[in-house]
């Protein structure tokens, strides 16, 4: 945090922060690792934001930008207005249409996808040993 208010943005009055850890990103945080005055300086500067705790609305924006990046971004764009005008063009008709995002990751999409973190019955041997017949 102190990098970002002392050399990425020391001209911003205040920096907006989209956080999604309760327990670590906190202004108490900042407390904990420097000095009470220098922590006060930094915590001044910066506005947090948490995400819900249950369904992240960090992931629809970030999947929103890569659609914009994807649909909208693939090429070079000289100007500030230019890119301000293409995202506009863009943004327009896919607010019109109110897009909206499908998961279709369930479980057993989740099986597939992440299957060597599943155990298999054949991988799990009985600790007791075979069982006699």
């Amino acid at each position: 945090m102190r990098l970002l208010v002392e050399q990425y943005v020391p001209t911003a009055e205040r920096i907006r922060l989209v956080v999604d850890n309760r327990n670590t990103h906190t202004p108490a945080a900042l407390y904990s690792t420097f000095p009470p005055d220098e922590a006060c300086r930094i915590t001044r500067k910066l506005e947090f934001h948490y995400i819900p705790k249950h369904g992240s609305w960090l992931n629809r924006a970030e999947y929103e930008l890569a659609v914009l990046a994807g649909q909208c971004l693939d090429h070079r764009i000289s100007t500030i207005n230019t890119l301000r005008e293409e995202i506009a063009a863009w943004e327009s008709p896919r607010n019109q249409r109110q897009t909206k995002i499908h998961w279709q990751f369930g479980t057993e999409v989740a099986r597939v996808k992440l299957k060597r973190l599943y155990p298999s019955v054949e991988s799990i041997e009985d600790p007791v040993g075979p069982k006699a017949s």
